[in-house]
């Protein structure tokens, strides 16, 4: 039997042996699924894991070779930018011909609208993705820069105003610093960016999963930015509520399946590196390995 020599020098190939084993581990699963795996894994402790413009030349690099090929992305991101995010949608679709996202852990919020735009959603057990909330940064009294959900800044606001009615027009003294620095732009934000989000996963969703019943698409769309369904930003949709209850096209694989515990020995070695080597992201395919700080 013939030896299986790798390409690189011996020391080189020993230095940088976890990208290389990852990289044949994406390959397994390739010749299993018999279609091309790019991984998009972001390190959800991280301060700089969430979805931003930097992903954009890493997408540019995993996608260079993957012209009218049937492409899977193993994604991981607690989400971020809504407009990275579909950046990363369009060059995805409209550099293959079917795309499919894999989620080993948790995909939310902006990672969830990628999903959405997929033609299918692989999940399994540990799979969540989340409700489409968009999160707004706002500055505390102490001058700490925070993310808050669009429509908590709006439900906040009300109850204030709910209160004010109740008192017969009368404002509590408690309010007023926080009413002082008030920004009636940053309300006028707050509703943009929530129907941004709802036409966006309704878009997608015509596109991909619901093509043919764009009632459906609408449905599903309302549903996910809806905050009396899903009250927390971090509120988990597992698989079965992701194809029961709003009738996402999700294919389960059970933990016995031999696809997903490969899928899932791969996600762990990036849990492992990316938190012993403190990464932020971790861009790989077959042959690109992009690791960001």
């Amino acid at each position: 039997m013939p030896l299986n020599i790798p390409p690189q020098t011996p020391l080189y190939h020993a230095t940088h042996k976890e990208w290389y084993s990852r990289q044949q581990l994406i390959k397994d699963i390739q010749g299993e699924t018999q279609r091309e795996l790019i991984v998009y894994i972001a390190n959800l402790q991280h301060r700089g894991g969430g979805i931003d413009q930097n992903d954009v030349l890493a997408f540019g690099d995993l996608l260079h070779d993957k012209a009218d090929s049937d492409l899977d992305l193993l994604l991981q991101s607690p989400g971020g930018s809504i407009d990275v995010a579909e950046k990363i949608i369009y060059m995805c679709r409209n550099s293959t011909k079917s795309f499919r996202v894999t989620i080993a852990e948790s995909a939310k919020s902006a990672a969830t609208l990628i999903a959405l735009a997929a033609d299918e959603i692989v999940m399994g057990y540990t799979s969540e993705l989340g409700p489409i909330d968009p999160q707004i940064v706002v500055t505390t009294a102490s001058g700490q820069t925070i993310d808050r959900p669009a429509q908590s800044f709006l439900d906040g606001l009300k109850a204030i105003q709910d209160e004010v009615d109740g008192a017969g027009g009368k404002l509590s003294p408690v309010y007023f610093p926080l009413l002082q620095q008030l920004d009636p732009a940053l309300i006028d934000f707050c509703k943009k960016a929530i129907l941004r989000s709802r036409r966006f996963a309704e878009k997608w969703l015509k596109y991909s999963q619901c093509r043919d019943d764009p009632k459906k698409a609408k449905k599903i769309a309302k549903q996910l930015v809806d905050p009396k369904r899903y009250l927390l930003h971090g509120t988990v949709i597992d698989h079965k509520e992701a194809s029961e209850e709003l009738k996402l096209r999700v294919n389960y694989l059970s933990p016995d399946d031999l696809l997903w515990q490969a899928i899932w020995r791969l996600y762990c070695t990036y849990e492992v590196d990316m938190r012993s080597e403190k990464l932020a992201k971790i861009f790989e395919s077959a042959t690109v390995s992009i690791h960001l700080k």
